[in-house]
């Protein structure tokens, strides 16, 4: 089965959000690498100081079998870009947990307490596998 860890929560779409004070910073799970395979871009439809809103797309993330979108597992501003992943997409293919993709600012928290946690996003990983 994938790694999760236990540190962040989980959306039913494969994202990562880690909450650092009223921050949230937001990745793709390593299931959703395995289903992607090799990372060839990643393409962030937001700007610092943008709004999001919880459940919406934020950009696309493209491999070598297919394109998929990014959402925003909460609502908020996004505070910072991972301007890496312009020139290495491959750096979520090496650490899907080290390479995020924005951090937003939420004062949200009730957002935040609806996502998975790290065995509740086991499960759904598990019943995905049947």
């Amino acid at each position: 089965m994938a790694k999760v860890v236990s540190d962040r929560r989980y959306t039913k779409d494969h994202e990562w959000a880690k909450v650092d004070g009223g921050s949230v910073s937001v990745g793709i799970t390593a299931y959703a690498v395995e289903q992607l395979g090799d990372i060839t871009l990643v393409n962030l439809d937001v700007k610092e100081g943008d709004a999001v809103e919880a459940g919406k797309a934020f950009g696309t993330i493209e491999s070598v079998k297919t394109l998929s979108d990014l959402f925003a597992p909460v609502t908020g501003k996004v505070t910072r870009i991972n301007k890496d992943l312009e020139n290495k997409p491959e750096l979520v293919n090496e650490d899907c947990y080290a390479a995020w993709m924005v951090t937003i600012e939420s004062g949200d928290t009730k957002s935040i307490d609806g996502l998975l946690d790290a065995a509740a996003y086991e499960k759904l990983l598990a019943s995905l596998d049947h």
